[in-house]
């Protein structure tokens, strides 16, 4: 099992719009293309974000590395580049690949 993880730290006053977008359009979307078989929507606690910002975790699971691939190579362009228009500026991402042991 392979995680996809996405830390987004972004400026808190976007938090409510963010988390409400993610959950009716970006997750959803993400979803429906078949790639991954779960999620999971975090909000980091500790350590604290710097000052006017939050910070959130969502790890989508895919069944292996080449799905994953797959996944970064025909979807993954066109879904990052819906989040980056919306939130232009007003974001910063990093994203990690994990293995199931």
């Amino acid at each position: 099992m392979i995680i996809y993880s996405v830390t987004i730290a972004l400026e808190s006053g976007l938090e409510n719009d963010w988390v409400s977008w993610m959950q009716s359009h970006h997750i959803p979307d993400v979803m429906a293309t078949g790639y991954f078989l779960k999620y999971n929507l975090h909000r980091l606690l500790e350590p604290a974000s710097e000052e006017g910002s939050v910070t959130y975790n969502v790890q989508y699971h895919c069944q292996d590395l080449s799905t994953l691939r797959e996944y970064q190579e025909n979807a993954a362009p066109a879904l990052q580049a819906d989040h980056t228009q919306r939130y232009k500026d007003r974001f910063v991402a990093f994203r990690t690949i994990l293995e199931v042991v």
